[in-house]
């Protein structure tokens, strides 16, 4: 199976609403078929430009970004099932490339 990052900016909420939001998000990951590794939290912050999503007006977001392996079938359902999430601001998946190799790759080989 592949590797993704799933980036998540959610509706600026409390806590125990987001933690909400993110075990929903990760549960619909997990019963496709989904292998989770990491989950990081990269804070709330203002949004780069007004988002207008399910008729609501959002400046700030909380930031996430979730690996996981799955198999390329799933992620059209994924997207959509999250598109439709009135709390999901912007979901976007992206595939990781494979580990990048320790050798000097400016230089001669020596």
């Amino acid at each position: 199976m592949p590797r993704y990052e799933l980036s998540l900016i959610l509706k600026a909420m409390q806590r125990p609403q987001v933690a909400a939001i993110l075990r929903r998000s990760v549960e619909t990951l997990i019963s496709r078929g989904a292998v989770v590794r990491d989950l990081e939290n990269l804070g709330e912050r203002l949004l780069p430009y007004k988002i207008k999503k399910h008729r609501t007006t959002n400046v700030r977001g909380i930031y996430f970004l979730v690996d996981f392996y799955a198999s390329p079938a799933i992620l059209p359902a994924l997207l959509d099932h999250l598109h439709r999430d009135v709390d999901v601001v912007r979901p976007t998946i992206l595939k990781k490339d494979a580990e990048v190799s320790s050798r000097n790759c400016c230089g001669p080989e020596q």
